[in-house]
């Protein structure tokens, strides 16, 4: 299997006229009267090339678009790169991250080997350029990300690696850009790993294969510990949930459990539950055989709680956080569970199954029972749980449910802060009522309306009185196609979002 392209990323003190770089990205917003500094020693140097470029309406400032203009002996750049920004009035971190992702994604295109961004120069100082050099990084490492390790031959293929500079001829700026291009290279990385586990199909990786992945990414990390549970432990355990969802597969479950302790023992601890189906055909209640490939994909949850797990570690936080991932195969056999059976959980609740596509909770009410049980003080669930959820509220916005105001603020500041979107969902009492049984303490699925919702009151009876919050990421957990920042595949979504709220307690 090939490789995932490397990004060697750095900042460093240069001259943005005489920098030699294959493509130096600037930007321009869309409402600016006339150009900036920057871009007018740029024009200057390349005989108004830029102006040009402008008057005949071949580059608006648009966000999303950019325009090449090519270098002579006058500069050092090969290439300029305009990237457009929007309007100014308009910009965010998130445009900055966006713009970076597409000069990335443009770089990697036409098979550039160094990069060098002065994107931050044209927003003079209406960001913390801290912040700005974090949000580079990342978007650095959204744009040139490709998921193309099983492609053994393609014409024209692309290079192995992208060296990155963020540049700036203050070096009190570089000084301020590269502490927060370090902390952006970290969970960069993180989310990139994390595409590329989710992105695997189930033949490549199982839940044995997913708990080997975990136990090496603890001893690669300093800091990070790991614990897997089988299914004969998981069992005398009383885990009934996760060992009914995995029956009918040849691949037997596995439970998944990383610490990393970087507060101390009198200090809370924060657990981060991930839903980890390697596979998910719906069992015996089988999806539709359209897009069914898709869900390799309902893993996603789980593997954004390992990649926040490794960028945690590797920040060096001064947070204890349980990263539990509970991992199985959805698969109909002779073995599988079936509609109308009941199943003890962990907690000691019972379930009956109405349905065996409603796999996840199933799954989730025995990690966060775990939880509980653990004694932490927060729980945060993550998962692709619910169509519902993305009948709600698209590809746009994860949904967000929980018992605690707090914590649902705290998370709703990580989402505008890493640009990874949430939107408050009710689970209330009227919620939980419909999840009640009569032959059970619950059922596993509720009517048709409000599914997203009913699955998290779901949820919620395991929670107990512990500080819990969902996250339905059922529409983010994957780009159905490329975009002008993106490749298509899983977007990693949740370990900028779980990481930024980490570090928010942290600090």
């Amino acid at each position: 299997m090939k490789e995932i392209i490397e990004v060697k990323l750095k900042t460093r003190k240069a001259d943005f006229i005489t920098c030699k770089t294959d493509l130096l990205a600037a930007g321009l917003f869309s409402d600016a009267k006339g150009l900036d500094k920057l871009n007018a020693e740029l024009d200057q140097k390349l005989g108004g090339a830029i102006e040009r470029l402008i008057k005949l309406g071949d580059f608006k400032g648009k966000e999303g678009t950019t325009a090449i203009v090519y270098g002579n002996d006058s500069i050092g750049a090969k290439r300029i790169l305009l990237v457009g920004l929007g309007e100014k009035k308009k910009a965010t971190l998130d445009t900055v991250r966006n713009a970076a992702a597409n000069a990335a994604k443009k770089a990697v295109e036409i098979k550039a080997e160094t990069l060098s961004l002065a994107l931050h120069r044209a927003f003079d100082g209406k960001c913390d350029l801290a912040a700005t050099g974090r949000v580079m990084a990342e978007g650095t490492y959204l744009g040139s990300y490709r998921y193309d390790e099983f492609v053994t031959q393609r014409e024209n293929g692309r290079l192995g690696s992208l060296g990155v500079e963020i540049i700036d001829s203050d070096a009190g700026k570089i000084k301020k850009i590269d502490k927060g291009l370090q902390c952006g290279g970290i969970i960069g990385r993180a989310q990139s790993y994390a595409r590329t586990l989710a992105n695997r199909p189930a033949n490549v990786i199982n839940p044995e294969k997913l708990a080997a992945e975990a136990k090496r990414i603890a001893k690669a990390v300093k800091g990070l510990t790991c614990t897997v549970f089988d299914e004969k432990q998981m069992a005398e355990k009383g885990m009934g949930g996760i060992l009914a969802v995995g029956s009918g597969s040849k691949s037997p479950p596995r439970f998944i459990v990383l610490q990393y302790n970087g507060a101390g023992k009198s200090k809370p601890t924060i657990a981060l539950v991930g839903k980890a189906i390697t596979f998910d055909s719906g069992g015996i209640s089988i999806k539709p055989a359209s897009k069914m490939d898709e869900m390799k994909l309902d893993k996603s949850g789980g593997i954004a709680v390992l990649g926040t797990m490794r960028a945690v570690a590797e920040l060096k936080l001064p947070v204890n956080v349980i990263g539990i991932i509970p991992s199985a195969e959805n698969l109909p056999s002779g073995t599988s569970y079936r509609p109308g059976d009941i199943i003890s959980t962990f907690s000691g609740k019972t379930v009956e199954i109405l349905n065996t596509d409603a796999e996840g909770r199933m799954i989730l009410c025995d990690g966060i029972a775990y939880a509980v049980k653990q004694k932490c003080d927060t729980i945060i669930d993550i998962a692709t749980l619910t169509g519902a959820c993305k009948v709600a509220l698209g590809s746009y916005m994860a949904g967000l449910m929980g018992s605690d105001e707090k914590l649902i603020k705290q998370i709703q500041k990580a989402a505008e802060e890493s640009g990874e979107k949430v939107w408050p969902l009710p689970s209330g009492d009227e919620y939980a009522e419909e999840m009640k049984s009569k032959i059970a303490d619950l059922k596993n699925t509720g009517s048709r309306w409000g599914g997203a919702c009913t699955a998290a009151a779901f949820l919620r009876q395991f929670a107990g009185e512990t500080k819990w919050a969902h996250l339905d990421i059922a529409g983010m957990d994957m780009f159905e196609r490329a975009t002008e920042y993106l490749a298509e595949g899983s977007s990693g979504f949740g370990v900028r979002l779980l990481t930024t709220y980490l570090m928010n307690i942290a600090r």
